[in-house]
């Protein structure tokens, strides 16, 4: 097709084969399969190591075809597609029935976005319909943000990997459900909460309990890396860190600016405001991996705008680890 990369041309036909490709957007790489395609859609689950109750996003073109999968549209989704769309924002809807079961695992329910990314919309325009898409990893681990991290993790699992670069964003979308009246945020992302009532014009609560409507990314254990995680505060971190120390272990701080660092302690510094620290956040965490590091304290930003996401991530990371369950539970 005239004007489109060969590389995506190259996506496009793996995607239409019942391939998966690793998938650039602007909050994380995504490993995507043709939605309507559910024997490649369960491709994702076994790559992954996924539970199959756990629902994917879909990622679209536009709102349009976001419509098209829907069974209905409450005026928020307007309104939060206008304000958002294309960006890291998922909106769960009622499904439409063509949506296959695969995708949403069993829910009546379907997660719907428009990346923001020049090479996923290329993609998908190109494709013309709907792509699942969960994060590029092995299930709970660190997310990927950069098409190297897909590559070093899922090697010859995946059909097709675009380059498009590091994510600008680092964390994933916020999910907001639309499915049962009033919104309310299922998990934070790169949308931050003030946004979301700035465009409604109303308060939209942030989901801490377990709900009916299951949704990626709420494992109480999740995007973890090997070395254990634990976060301080800056004023305790000197104190923690020499104890890790004392016990042989090596230790790694991921830390604002400002904050100092104890000596023995392997520096990762975040310069800037949350959203440095979102950017910065899953690529600092595969690298204390690469160095084998066995411990990595992280002092959290505010949990005010994207800091809240960074926060909800650090949470998930530092939880006990436990398998999940074939319902998408992890440890409670």
């Amino acid at each position: 097709m005239r004007g489109v990369r060969d590389d995506v041309l190259e996506a496009v036909s793996a995607l239409r084969r019942g391939g998966l490709v690793g998938l650039p957007t602007e909050t994380v790489y995504g490993l995507g399969a043709d939605a309507s395609n559910e024997l490649a859609v369960r491709r994702i689950f076994a790559v992954k190591g996924r539970p199959s109750r756990h629902p994917l996003i879909v990622h679209v073109a536009c709102a349009d075809d976001a419509r098209r999968l829907a069974a209905a549209w409450p005026d928020e989704a307007g309104v939060l597609a206008r304000a958002f769309w294309p960006g890291p924002l998922t909106l769960v809807v009622t499904r439409a029935s063509a949506v296959s079961d695969a995708v949403t695992g069993g829910q009546d329910t379907v997660g719907l976005r428009v990346p923001d990314h020049p090479l996923a919309l290329e993609l998908l325009s190109t494709f013309g319909g709907g792509v699942a898409a969960p994060s590029a990893n092995r299930f709970g681990r660190v997310s990927p943000t950069t098409a190297q991290h897909v590559r070093d993790e899922l090697g010859a699992d995946v059909d097709v990997v675009l380059d498009g670069g590091p994510c600008r964003v680092g964390v994933e979308s916020t999910i907001v459900d639309l499915s049962r009246g009033a919104p309310r945020v299922l998990r934070p992302g790169g949308v931050p909460r003030e946004a979301l009532e700035a465009a409604l014009g109303a308060p939209v609560p942030v989901v801490t309990t377990a709900t009916d409507v299951r949704a990626p990314g709420l494992l109480a254990s999740h995007y973890a890396p090997r070395a254990g995680l634990s976060l301080v505060s800056a004023e305790a971190l000197a104190g923690e860190a020499g104890r890790r120390l004392r016990d042989g272990a090596t230790v790694a701080a991921l830390v604002p600016a400002a904050s100092p660092t104890p000596a023995g302690v392997v520096r990762f510094e975040v310069a800037g405001d949350d959203a440095a620290y979102a950017r910065a956040l899953y690529a600092t965490l595969r690298e204390v991996d690469a160095r084998g590091l066995d411990v990595v304290l992280a002092v959290p930003p505010p949990a005010t705008g994207v800091g809240l996401a960074v926060v909800d991530r650090l949470r998930r990371a530092s939880a006990p680890r436990a398998p999940p369950d074939d319902e998408g539970h992890g440890a409670r």
